[in-house]
């Protein structure tokens, strides 16, 4: 009863966050006029704010939450699969795979591309190189994964993966134009921004179907957490719950990389989060909570990043780690202490 308790006040404050990220943005718009657009009503000498209200500040608090609850769920099940308290998406090279993808398209080729008659540029052409260089990393994993028997192996496969294409990002930043690396940089800073209107329907859907997925490890990865013998023994297919975790952490970690950039520390700080909260490791509980909490995070430092309220944003890159590095060193700590 405790935890669900805590698990309504943590639903009550990602509502409030979401109302707060739509009313308050980095243009100053009055409330009041806010409200009034969001039930359909022009303001009357300001066509532009129904612009910025609905196609920006809401696709923006839609995808910051979205984003937040992917990264989260992703941590809690690399975590537990590997039995490692500082797993988290970045941990198996999938997001280095998108990077790889995205510094080809803009470091390599300038930012354009032809597929026969078919020219790509731009946002479009930046967030297919990220999915398609993330899928890369994935399909690779999940091939290795069936050579691979220890998850130990396979996680240091991934280091091995993100210090490669690392090299290989380098290299193509020693011989690029200063506008891709510029461009480049940019991306890599992460923004809720960059999901407008039209491509919202595919980031929700893709997300909402990495995180239905993930509801269906709940049981098997509770069983996990008693060791992969007893596992076995309750019928858990220990294979084939790792080829799962990684098509769901994969296809997580790709969309909200391709669509928002890298976005550092979530993923790794919110499954501690939420174990402090509940104080406890069965998934029935912490994975809602670890959902909410990111989506919680991931608005809080969406609505900090418009604090100059000049028209500039702040980086997410340069927040979250303010937020989830004291949680990583605080779990580093407790677990030299122990």
């Amino acid at each position: 009863m405790k935890d669900k308790y805590k698990l309504k006040l943590l639903a009550v404050l990602m509502v409030l966050l979401s109302i707060a990220n739509v009313l308050w943005g980095s243009l100053d718009i009055p409330v009041k006029d806010v409200w009034q657009i969001l039930c359909g009503n022009e303001i009357e000498g300001h066509p532009a704010w129904s612009i910025i209200v609905m196609q920006g500040r809401v696709p923006q608090m839609l995808t910051a939450l979205l984003t937040g609850t992917a990264l989260g769920t992703c941590g809690l099940l690399l975590q537990t699969a590997f039995r490692n308290p500082l797993a988290g998406p970045s941990i198996l090279g999938i997001d280095s795979g998108a990077n790889l993808g995205v510094a080809i398209v803009l470091l390599l080729l300038g930012g354009t591309a032809s597929i026969g008659n078919l020219a790509l540029g731009g946002h479009l052409l930046v967030v297919v190189a990220a999915m398609v260089g993330a899928l890369a990393i994935m399909a690779l994993l999940m091939i290795l994964s069936k050579l691979l028997r220890s998850q130990v192996m396979l996680l240091i496969t991934g280091v091995i993966i993100s210090y490669v294409t690392g090299s290989i990002i380098q290299l193509l930043n020693y011989s690029a134009t200063e506008q891709g690396v510029h461009s480049f940089v940019i991306w890599g800073m992460g923004n809720f921004a960059s999901v407008g209107i039209e491509r919202l329907p595919v980031f929700c859907a893709l997300s909402f179907l990495g995180l239905l997925l993930a509801t269906l490890l709940i049981k098997p990865l509770d069983a996990l957490l008693l060791g992969d013998r007893y596992a076995e023994n309750l019928g858990v297919r220990i294979g084939r719950v790792r080829q799962m975790l990684l098509l769901v952490t994969g296809l997580l970690t790709a969309t909200t990389t391709a669509f928002c950039g890298p976005i550092s520390f979530i993923g790794l700080a919110v499954p501690h989060l939420a174990r402090l909260a509940l104080g406890t490791s069965y998934h029935r509980t912490l994975m809602p909570a670890t959902m909410l909490i990111g989506a919680n995070l991931a608005l809080a430092c969406n609505l900090l990043s418009t604090l100059p309220r000049d028209g500039s944003i702040i980086p997410i890159s340069v927040i979250t780690p303010l937020i989830g590095a004291p949680v990583v060193l605080h779990v580093i700590l407790k677990q030299k202490n122990n």
